[in-house]
């Protein structure tokens, strides 16, 4: 027989969710609570629901409050497309572009900025509740959260340029346990994934791009993985960042450049972080800040020039002697990674200085071997083609001059330290006196 937990937003008679999905999700689930208000009917009594929202276009003018366990809100079509590319195509080609929107299952958030730092105000959904057992099993799938426009943020940008509009995807305010994020489209919004809290929290198989910053777990939490994403977020966010986080497991994700990090780590302790392609504009690629017994392993670091002209001077403020990898606490792991600095050396900052690759800035005990450094030296060029440039970029290996790196520079507040076949003598700085050291063997001796 039909089951009664089982909705869809275009038929259900509370609201019109081409105006206002918001309004029909919430009678949704005040529905489910008052259905489901019993916690123990022969051994069950709180299944929860699932909430279908079909293909096409729903403005969101209310913002949807998730209170009850057991809710996925799904759709039939992540529906992602650049906004940024047809934002910077001039006015006049745009009848001869073949869609000018993100499609599939689409929200549209039409609430009004966030003021005052309550940025919680500015969430398309917004999951709180307190009291045990902590909110479970709250599943977004297979639709896109769309912030549709930036506004300016007095940097001069574009105003669709700026990443900025006081808007959020999916906020989680308060413990959760086993949260899922699939199959997911997130585009033009300040905050795409901001969760508190979280334990075995999967976010996974995602396209979070052209957002402020794309996921960040915030407060604490643990047993966590973000795996399988194409992410990308602006340059003053995080593409992915995590405080407080225990076990957290981040791999096989492609992070796009232009993010002021691509892994930004705050006191996560005995967490992976490998398997992943990280491509950067600018230093500061991958953070390790007071984070200790980590595992950074078998990731391709590439970090070369902004090609696409709208953005051509825009950079997250770090000099080339930050370091691509900055790791700041105890015990970590750096194995096996692969780098490759592609820049123009006239670019350097500060002029003359040599770039750093891994920088050990704290901490003890940290161990770095068999990691690989490629240094071209190439002459940057920009173009109004955003896709064409790019690719152009990544695909062009033609011989050119290398320049000198330090591929690993250890701090003196860092010390008891091995570093092993990750630079030649002339590449390391380090004090040999508190750090092992074996250099990596230099051809013609």
């Amino acid at each position: 027989m039909p089951s009664n937990n089982c909705y869809d937003v275009t038929t259900w008679p509370v609201g019109n969710p081409a105006k206002d999905v918001g309004e029909v999700i919430n009678s949704i689930i005040a529905d489910v609570k008052e259905r489901q208000a019993a916690t123990d009917v022969n051994d069950g009594g709180k299944p929860g629901a699932v909430i279908y929202i079909p293909p096409g276009d729903y403005h969101l003018r209310t913002q949807v409050v998730i209170d009850v366990s057991f809710l996925r809100i799904e759709g039939s079509g992540h529906g992602f497309t650049s906004s940024s590319i047809r934002h910077n195509v001039p006015e006049d080609e745009w009848p001869d572009l073949h869609e000018l929107w993100p499609g599939g299952s689409r929200i549209i958030v039409d609430l009004p900025p966030a003021e005052n730092g309550e940025e919680a105000k500015g969430a398309a959904f917004y999951i709180e509740r307190s009291g045990s057992p902590r909110i479970s099993s709250v599943e977004f799938s297979n639709f896109c959260i769309d912030g549709l426009h930036f506004v300016p943020d007095g940097s001069g940008l574009k105003a669709e340029n700026t990443y900025v509009n006081g808007k959020t995807g999916i906020y989680a305010a308060t413990a959760n346990d086993s949260f899922r994020v699939t199959g997911m489209g997130f585009v033009y919004l300040e905050n795409a994934l901001t969760i508190y809290n979280a334990d075995a929290l999967s976010i996974h198989d995602n396209f979070i791009a052209e957002c402020g910053s794309c996921i960040e777990l915030r407060g604490w939490g643990q047993a966590s993985k973000i795996t399988d994403n194409l992410v990308g977020a602006g340059p003053k966010g995080h593409s992915i960042y995590a405080e407080n986080h225990g076990g957290l497991l981040i791999t096989a994700n492609n992070v796009f450049p232009r993010g002021a990090s691509s892994v930004h780590l705050n006191g996560v302790t005995r967490s992976s972080v490998t398997n992943n392609r990280l491509h950067s504009f600018y230093p500061g690629m991958v953070v390790l800040a007071e984070s200790s017994e980590n595992l950074v392993a078998t990731n391709h670091f590439l970090r070369d020039h902004e090609p696409w002209t709208p953005f051509v001077g825009v950079d997250n403020g770090l000099d080339d002697l930050n370091g691509l990898l900055r790791v700041g606490g105890s015990n970590n792991t750096v194995v096996n990674n692969h780098f490759s600095e592609v820049i123009d050396s006239e670019s350097i900052r500060p002029a003359g200085a040599t770039p750093v690759i891994i920088r050990l800035t704290a901490g003890v005990g940290n161990f770095v071997s068999n990691n690989h450094v490629v240094a071209k030296d190439v002459h940057s060029t920009s173009s109004d083609s955003c896709f064409e440039a790019q690719v152009d970029a990544l695909l062009t290996t033609e011989e050119s001059e290398g320049f000198a790196v330090t591929a690993v520079m250890v701090d003196p507040a860092s010390s008891r330290n091995t570093i092993l076949d990750s630079g030649s003598d002339a590449q390391v700085i380090a004090d040999r006196a508190v750090n092992a050291f074996r250099a990596t063997p230099s051809i013609g001796f």
